[in-house]
């Protein structure tokens, strides 16, 4: 009994034998019909959110930091605005970005305020 258990964890069968086929079939089995919350994976949430729409004509969204990851402090406006321009089927205007910083001052996002351009 020993001796067959040493054989499964250290995979010692012969390639094409049954043995080694039926050790496949069962990882497969548990690769594809493990369900995903039992590891907690879930899909991420997207990189640009829609946060708010209290006022009208205006739209505020989060940006995740990723995005303006490497991007000059002077030109994140620009290529945060250029991201917002046309968001679904709407003409945007960004008029002010504002850096989420969290207790140790580093940047967890970005809250994006736009109006809508007519």
């Amino acid at each position: 009994m020993t001796s067959a258990l040493k054989r499964v964890i250290f995979w010692d069968f012969p390639r094409a034998s049954w043995q080694y086929d039926v050790i496949v079939v069962a990882i497969l089995a548990f690769i594809f019909l493990t369900p995903r919350e039992l590891f907690r994976d879930q899909p991420r949430a997207q990189s640009i959110v829609l946060v708010n729409n209290d006022t009208p004509g205006e739209e505020v969204f989060y940006l995740e930091p990723k995005l303006l990851e490497g991007v000059a402090e002077a030109e994140q406006f620009q290529k945060a605005a250029k991201m917002l321009e046309r968001r679904d089927g709407k003409k945007l205007q960004l008029y002010r970005l504002k850096p989420i910083y969290d207790s140790e001052k580093d940047i967890k996002g970005f809250m994006a305020y736009t109006k809508l351009v007519k």
